[in-house]
């Protein structure tokens, strides 16, 4: 079910950044909430918040780094940590989402836009990314007060 999770991700994040491609210009940006909340067509050759510009090969090799990781740990926790392997699920989609568009551009297509206080542009692995991370942190934070620490 895990990778199943991570699929469904992939596909919605490469899906809604062919349509992007597609349908807007770069630059373009079309008001869904006028002042709060644009789709606007934007690339990213970083990471978070466009830092670390034009290291596409470093973002390949901690990327792969980081999903032989995760697929490892899902096989090792499976279905023992419902909420980790969700988690680890989530950050798997998202990386792979990402990975893909750095592979095959060198640079990964962002389009969600928050104008209202001017927030990085983003995309749907971002998202599932920092969702997963969330969880995680939760996960750790839940099961520290659980044990006690």
């Amino acid at each position: 079910m895990y990778y199943l999770i991570a699929v469904i991700i992939i596909a919605l994040d490469q899906w809604t950044k062919q349509l992007v491609l597609k349908h807007m210009e770069r630059g373009e940006s079309i008001p869904l909430i006028a002042d709060v909340f644009h789709l606007t067509s934007h690339r990213n050759m970083g990471a978070a918040f466009g830092i670390l510009q034009n290291q596409r090969w470093l973002f390949i090799i901690i990327t792969l780094a980081v999903v032989v990781g995760i697929i490892y740990s899902l096989i090792r926790i499976g279905k023992k940590q419902p909420r980790v392997s969700l988690a680890l699920s989530l950050v798997l989609g998202g990386a792979v989402g990402n990975f893909i568009d750095r592979a095959t551009t060198g640079q990964v297509v962002d389009f969600l836009d928050f104008t209202l206080i001017n927030f990085p542009i983003f995309n749907v692995a971002d998202m599932a990314i920092t969702i997963g991370v969330v969880v995680l942190l939760l996960d750790v934070l839940l099961e520290g007060r659980k044990n006690g620490r």
